[in-house]
């Protein structure tokens, strides 16, 4: 079967669009459109850093006007979204519970056997757990036997939830302030739900599909990356056969090597609002750096994790997108006491901005400041001062 031939252009508008990004409120409004983001994703990335709100919570806010914070605690309390670790943490739609579970056998067969002293606390911690309800690392005595060397040296309670959460024999709710409260899977599951095991083939599928799905056009690089827990699996197989039955379209983009595939039904020429929107680092269309670069000449790297001398745009900077380009990147962090959001450095990309974009941006920059509980923003640097002082004197 021919590959379908398209520009770059076009294969960004189709990426956006998977991505909910062609225009604003492109799943609709309330906490429906919460669910509806999280079930065509199939998974949104959740984030413990607070510099500006956590990432699941922008990712919402970034496609759902109006979007509010107690949404997405709703529908995992209604068991239509859940939390579990697959490629990373995040939020999943209860649909797809089915298809942890392959996930879940190989964390406890790849997993590092546990102690005798080990095993007997976590059945201490399931019995205690079926006996009185759902529990807290802090329901336990400081248990630790040595002080702690560093930020990952969990003590002894912690590990044991932390791997029979990853085994799928408890799971995770949590509390208004984001920590993390473990129970039983039959009193966060709904009933009917599914949870018989997929085949390797089935799983593979899904993987598939999902992948293509939530990035609109996939390499198998992507595909690879989402079952990369699960060794051995059969995604590259299951390809090639759903390649030949055209369950799914080879495809090829001017001056990118692929190979790169999409579903039959997508449409090839998508219509963009050209909004702009202040995305977090965690967004679906930005945690591939290989893919910002090939599709959207953008080079991009959360600098968190550079060491502080080795970091040229800030601590936490955010991407800015307008259309289908990159226009900026904005490091930020939200002063909730004081209520000021503060933008340390907002650095434009090498593109010039017409007046309807800047007043987009400023838009976007007002309902950033009220999504992070701020009245007011201020700019301590930027790379375009003539840009800067527009957006200083409308704001």
């Amino acid at each position: 079967m021919e590959a379908v031939a398209l520009t770059k252009s076009q294969a960004r508008k189709i990426i956006l669009e998977a991505a909910g990004l062609a225009r604003k409120a492109q799943f609709g409004k309330g906490i429906e459109a919460v669910y509806q983001v999280i079930d065509h994703l199939g998974f949104v990335q959740l984030d413990t850093n607070y510099v500006v709100e956590r990432a699941h919570h922008h990712v919402m806010a970034a496609r759902i006007p109006g979007y509010q914070l107690e949404w997405l605690a709703d529908l995992c309390e209604d068991g239509r979204v859940f939390e579990y670790f697959t490629s990373d943490a995040g939020f999943l739609p209860m649909n797809d519970f089915r298809f942890t579970l392959p996930v879940k056998e190989a964390f406890k067969a790849h997993s590092k056997t546990a102690s005798l002293a080990e095993s007997k606390l976590m059945k201490q911690m399931i019995d205690q757990i079926e006996r009185d309800g759902p529990v807290m690392v802090g329901d336990f005595e400081n248990d630790r036997q040595e002080a702690s060397t560093g930020w990952w040296d969990w003590r002894p309670a912690k590990v044991a939830l932390e791997r029979l959460y990853m085994y799928g024999t408890l799971m995770i709710s949590r509390t208004k302030k984001f920590q993390k409260v473990y129970d039983l899977p039959i009193n966060l599951v709904p009933q009917e739900t599914d949870v018989t095991m997929p085949g390797a083939e089935e799983y593979a599928r899904f993987v598939i599909l999902r992948t293509i799905g939530a990035l609109g056009i996939a390499s198998p690089k992507e595909m690879a990356w989402r079952a990369r827990r699960v060794k051995g699996n059969l995604v590259k197989k299951e390809l090639e056969k759903m390649v030949a039955s055209g369950e799914v379209k080879s495809v090829t983009v001017e001056g990118l090597k692929g190979p790169y595939y999409m579903l039959p039904d997508q449409k090839i020429n998508v219509k963009l609002s050209n909004e702009v929107f202040i995305l977090s680092p965690f967004d679906i269309l930005n945690v591939f750096r290989h893919r910002l670069k090939d599709f959207f000449h953008f080079d991009y790297q959360i600098e968190c994790f550079v060491p502080a001398p080795k970091r040229i745009y800030g601590y936490f900077s955010l991407p800015i997108l307008a259309g289908e380009t990159f226009i900026a990147r904005m490091d930020a962090k939200a002063d909730r006491k004081g209520k000021i959001l503060m933008v340390h450095n907002l650095h434009f990309e090498d593109v010039t901005l017409d007046e309807t974009v800047l007043e987009k941006l400023i838009k976007s920059l007002q309902e950033f400041m009220k999504f992070n509980g701020c009245r007011e923003i201020v700019f301590a640097k930027s790379n375009k001062p003539k840009y800067l002082k527009a957006i200083r004197k409308e704001l």
